[in-house]
């Protein structure tokens, strides 16, 4: 599975100081389970170390600007970013993590400059980045700053493997029971995140207005890329999360119930994390079986030892 990076971040020496920024969490947790494709448009273009650059707003249009001799570099830097972005497509990326308050990488409140010495605003967005977002809209791409927020990391790594899963799924040439088999597999982990996106999914699948496969396909893809970029909620996922217990509640004691219900309540209340309470609902679902249950992706979104929600920030 290969995810792009800023070539800083995965320790390279290519800042404009001849620095780097290496990431721990990038380059000691996630290299175990994906393979990185380092860019850096910068330097390609520039010698290293260089002056560095910054956005200026000049006549209400950005331009990037060398800090020391004042060149605008805007059009080399734009030329350069739209052909990395090209070469996402080759890569066959499943994501991208940037370098955050970057004049070409930072994705979002970059500093923009003025040509007086007025104080810099926080508004700008590098033009590697916005590139990215532009041609490629539902990739899952975010920060390496933003990634020590354990709610968007998790939300983000589970959108990654879960965008590498519908890809490789589109791949096998499949039937519309075969896309039924798959939707089925994600019905909990999409609720958790938008009931509205859940049931425009379902209708696709159900094809009503009997639609040729290819169509239903490409709009389920759509569709699903769309829903999987929503960010998961205590609420959605608490629903959830008894749902599943409606699976088999009848079955089991009333103290089994009472513990059950009382983590799930724990976990609302943010007392627990949610790894807590998955334990509990995969062991009830091994031992009666409930297949629909153990196929549930919500259930196993990714490997376990990413340790994403063993904590009670992963979810809001």
């Amino acid at each position: 599975m290969k995810i792009g990076v800023s070539s800083c971040l995965l320790g390279n020496m290519c800042r404009y100081d001849g620095a780097h920024a290496k990431d721990q969490f990038i380059v000691k947790t996630l290299q175990k389970y994906f393979e990185f494709v380092p860019y850096c448009p910068e330097k390609i273009i520039f010698s290293t170390p260089r002056e560095a650059i910054r956005l200026v707003e000049i006549d209400n249009k950005i331009n990037v600007i060398t800090s020391n001799t004042k060149k605008d570099v805007t059009k080399e830097l734009e030329d350069i970013s739209i052909k990395c972005a090209k070469q996402i497509q080759d890569d066959e990326l499943c994501g991208f993590i940037l370098k955050s308050k970057s004049p070409t990488c930072g994705m979002e409140r970059v500093k923009v400059y003025q040509e007086t010495n007025t104080p810099s605003e926080k508004k700008g967005v590098g033009l590697f980045a916005k590139q990215i977002q532009e041609r490629y809209p539902l990739l899952p791409l975010e920060e390496e700053g933003r990634l020590n927020d354990a709610w968007l990391r998790e939300n983000f790594l589970m959108q990654i493997f879960a965008y590498k899963h519908i890809f490789e799924f589109l791949k096998t040439s499949p039937s519309f029971k075969d896309l039924v088999e798959f939707h089925t597999s994600y019905k909990y982990l999409i609720y958790a995140k938008s009931h509205a996106a859940y049931k425009k999914l379902g209708n696709i699948v159900a094809n009503h207005d009997k639609k040729e496969l290819e169509i239903v396909l490409e709009e389920y893809k759509l569709a699903f890329l769309e829903s999987l970029s929503l960010k998961g909620s205590i609420s959605n996922t608490y629903n959830v999360l008894l749902h599943i217990y409606g699976y088999f509640k009848k079955l089991i004691s009333k103290d089994e119930k009472d513990e059950i219900l009382e983590s799930i309540d724990d976990f609302k209340e943010e007392i627990i994390p949610l790894i807590a309470v998955i334990k509990l609902l995969k062991l009830y679902a091994k031992r009666f079986d409930i297949q629909y249950l153990i196929t549930q992706k919500f259930l196993n979104p990714y490997p376990k030892e990413l340790a994403l929600r063993s904590s009670v920030k992963a979810y809001k």
